[in-house]
């Protein structure tokens, strides 16, 4: 598994884990990261937040958040590292 931030702009993972509090935990599950569901990195320029796609819906995550949801990327994407 690798941090969501790994992933480079269309690149697409499947939500292994998250790491963090309660409440950052509580958060990101209610915006719809929770284990199995497909994300797609729509915009990551290697610096500030990036753009994902999650469950039908683009969110913003700061590279703090992002770095705490872990993804196995999906089959095909394992030469982008």
């Amino acid at each position: 598994m690798v941090s969501l931030e790994t992933l480079n702009s269309g690149e697409i993972g499947f939500i292994g884990s998250l790491e963090g509090g309660h409440r950052l935990i509580s958060r990101l599950a209610a915006l719809g990261f929770t284990p199995g569901a497909s994300v797609t990195v729509m915009r990551n320029h290697g610096s500030g937040p990036l753009i994902v796609s999650v469950r039908g819906a683009q969110i913003a995550l700061g590279r703090g958040e992002a770095g705490r949801i872990k993804v196995h990327r999906a089959a095909g994407d394992s030469d982008a590292l």
